[in-house]
């Protein structure tokens, strides 16, 4: 039985408002060819579909051509989790007309744990694995709130309910493998954060409950999980060291922060013919890059240089490099924007954001000891970098009023947007 692990596609994520569905789309496009070369069987994805709870069209159509396309290849299984992104609603509706390709989907919680345990066969109808598929255990799921109770409180009832909830699962799941008489894997699913867990700048992954309560730790998954198959974390990963308790990562970048890192996808191959037939064989499949991402940090001189050899190292048939520029510079420049565009005039970069350091520690250094960034709102954020740059105070109400108008305007847009 060959497993494809992967997670975290969030398909319709934005980047700094550039659309990426030719992205999702080469990526699918690249797992379903990955799927059919590596003879796999079932492809589990653990979480986070999609980037948000209500996917545009757009979104839905990748994600749907795909299944029709893996469900007519040789992989005989697909199993779909929710992560914390998903709306369970949303993934459960088709749930009984994708049962006919083959494509078990759980989008919440089963009130019959039962529901939640999959037998899935070979090619001659033979029981080979034993799939307990775990979606995202929301707070309703797994802890009833008391008045009074203390923040500790909180975090011991999540961590007890995720415990118990993998300790149900597993134990039906042995029972079932009792019942059929065979000696298959028992493979579990889930979508949580574990303590200790690897995360990058702006990779946009949230903390699941208040603060950052339930971290879990390796400690809680019952020893009978042959492999467990894991979302939210973007990282590729393993967890306390283990082999089979890992994070596939999300497939593409989700952001600067995670331009160089290589993405992959999990192979898990068990082999009936081997001394132990449930011992889990993990090899990692690189994914490949689709778009390449730069992020270019450090004063103006760093920055152009590191623009020409961008510009040097590209060909023709590339694709345009998308770019963050960060800088980091002493001296203050006001036409930075005008600078970079400039540099990179004539070549197949793009800029998608820049930030502005020096600015910002001007901005923040206005601000008081006891106070923080949560403390200001946008109108004396704004008003603190017009007394930063010693901006005349008769020039200050028109351009606030110009600032606000323009503030206004983007919420309006944002609004219209959802």
């Amino acid at each position: 039985m060959r497993v494809l692990h992967t997670s975290d596609w969030h398909l319709g994520r934005t980047l700094y408002g550039r659309k990426r569905y030719e992205e999702f789309e080469a990526f699918l496009a690249w797992l379903a060819e990955t799927i059919q070369q590596q003879g796999i069987d079932t492809l589990l994805v653990a979480g986070d579909v999609f980037d948000t709870s209500a996917p545009s069209n757009r979104a839905q159509q990748l994600y749907y051509r795909f299944l029709c396309q893996v469900a007519a290849s040789s992989c005989r299984h697909v199993v779909i989790i929710a992560g914390n992104h998903d709306s369970p609603s949303f993934l459960n509706a088709p749930r009984e007309l994708l049962k006919a390709l083959d494509v078990h989907v759980i989008g919440s919680r089963c009130e019959d744990p039962r529901d939640e345990i999959l037998v899935l066969a070979d090619a001659q109808g033979t029981p080979a694995l034993i799939v307990c598929a775990v979606p995202y255990l929301r707070d309703r799921d797994i802890r009833v709130a008391e008045a009074g109770e203390s923040v500790e409180d909180k975090e011991r009832k999540l961590i007890a309910g995720i415990r118990t909830h993998y300790a149900t699962v597993a134990a039906l799941a042995e029972g079932k493998r009792e019942e059929l008489g065979v000696d298959i894997p028992i493979v579990a699913m889930g979508h949580l954060f574990t303590a200790g867990g690897q995360t990058l700048d702006g990779d946009g992954v949230r903390e699941l409950y208040v603060g950052s309560l339930a971290h879990v730790t390796a400690g809680i998954f019952p020893t009978s999980l042959d492999y467990l198959a894991l979302g939210h974390l973007h990282v590729p990963q393993r967890v306390s060291g283990s082999d089979t308790i890992r994070y596939s990562g999300s497939p593409l970048p989700m952001g600067f922060g995670e331009a160089k890192q290589q993405k992959s996808v999990c192979r898990v191959t068990f082999d009936r013919d081997a001394g132990d037939s449930r011992a889990a064989a993990v090899q990692l499949i690189d994914v490949p890059v689709f778009q390449k991402l730069e992020r270019v940090t450090g004063d103006w001189d760093g920055i152009a240089r590191c623009l020409r050899e961008l510009s040097a190292s590209g060909s023709a048939d590339e694709s345009a490099i998308w770019l963050e520029v960060i800088y980091a510079g002493e001296a203050v420049i006001g036409d930075l924007r005008e600078r970079l565009e400039a540099a990179i005039s004539g070549t197949r970069m793009e800029i998608l954001r820049i930030k502005n350091n020096r600015i910002i520690d001007r901005v923040l250094g206005q601000i008081h000891a006891e106070e923080t960034l949560d403390d200001l709102n946008v109108d004396d954020v704004f008003e603190r970098c017009l007394a930063a740059h010693e901006v005349p105070e008769d020039q200050r109400p028109e351009l606030l009023a110009a600032y606000r108008e323009t503030v206004s305007s983007l919420t309006e847009d944002d609004v219209q947007a959802q």
